[in-house]
């Protein structure tokens, strides 16, 4: 099964799967609302503006497991992305990343890209997958790794 074949859900609820991401470099990343890197939802979203015309996107899947840090529900979400961050990229419906509920898209993404040290668990919010146009899991990004830092990444998948 790939990327794209998994379901997910928006965060308005509404059922789908990631295939109409399918030939479009991702940059695939568990978010939060609280959190110390929060900030980085700018940079998220001026790498989604800046480069989305040339086949980008970045995919937001917010998550509660660390710290309590997104405890808000979907619309409360939706609310604070967009006010605080003018977020227009996707974000999906609240998801575990570890543990025995952890969304089967996020076993696939730490199944092919494991993290410091070959862990396979994700350590904190804004952990970011970068994925090829063919659906292939490319790079993982720790916390602090920012999105200017991943930028030239993209840029070369790009083209």
């Amino acid at each position: 099964m790939s990327l794209y074949d998994i379901p997910v859900a928006t965060l308005a609820g509404e059922p789908g799967t990631l295939a109409p991401y399918r030939g479009k470099v991702l940059l695939i990343v568990n978010v939060a609302s609280h959190c110390g890197y929060t900030p980085q939802y700018k940079g998220l979203e001026r790498m989604h503006r800046e480069l989305g015309p040339r086949g980008f996107a970045v995919l937001g899947f917010p998550c509660n497991q660390f710290g309590d840090q997104e405890p808000g529900e979907a619309e409360e979400i939706q609310q604070f992305c967009s006010l605080t961050y003018d977020v227009t990229f996707p974000l999906f419906e609240k998801v575990e990343v570890n543990g025995p509920n952890a969304h089967p898209l996020w076993e696939l993404l730490k199944r092919a890209r494991r993290g410091f040290l070959g862990t396979r668990s994700i350590k904190w919010n804004f952990t970011k997958f970068l994925v090829d146009r063919s659906g292939k899991v490319l790079k993982r990004y720790g916390t602090k790794t920012s999105p200017r830092e991943i930028a030239r990444d993209v840029e070369r998948l790009l083209g």
